[in-house]
């Protein structure tokens, strides 16, 4: 049951940032791109523009499919495929702090991020969504 309940809350929540990726990429709202501040300036420009818009949109496509696999595996999979699929969770989602985290601290440390020690609240959203699957997990294989 936790699981389920993870699974969809995780579906919900990033689902929302799909839909801001795809129509309002430059908000500070569900990790919107307006917390960079470079978004605003190089949204306008003619030779990066396009580029950073291509690739916030192929971010939102990657996401979306995750976003498909999950429903189908919360709608059809067996407890024991539910149980793993929160362990890839963890683990899938911990490669923020590998590659991103880095990325966003050394920003928001020289002030292209608003708001300021966004970095933060980012890193402890991401290791609170974590945890939800590590409890999930435990609970699930017990």
């Amino acid at each position: 049951m936790l699981i389920n309940v993870c699974i969809s809350i995780f579906v919900l929540m990033e689902f929302a940032n799909v839909m801001t990726l795809y129509f309002n990429p430059g908000t500070k709202q569900f990790n919107g791109m307006g917390v960079f501040k470079a978004w605003h300036n190089i949204e306008d420009d003619e030779q990066y523009g396009d580029l950073a818009r291509y690739l916030v949109n192929w971010v939102a496509g990657v996401k979306l499919i995750f976003l498909a696999l999950l429903v189908v595996i919360l709608c059809f999979g067996s407890h024991q495929v539910k149980v793993i699929s929160c362990a890839v969770m963890i683990l899938s989602i911990a490669s923020f702090f590998w590659r991103l985290f880095p990325l966003i601290r050394k920003m928001d440390l020289k002030g292209m991020i608003d708001p300021q020690n966004y970095h933060r609240t980012l890193a402890i959203m991401i290791a609170s969504i974590m945890g939800l699957f590590l409890a999930a997990f435990i609970i699930g294989i017990l």
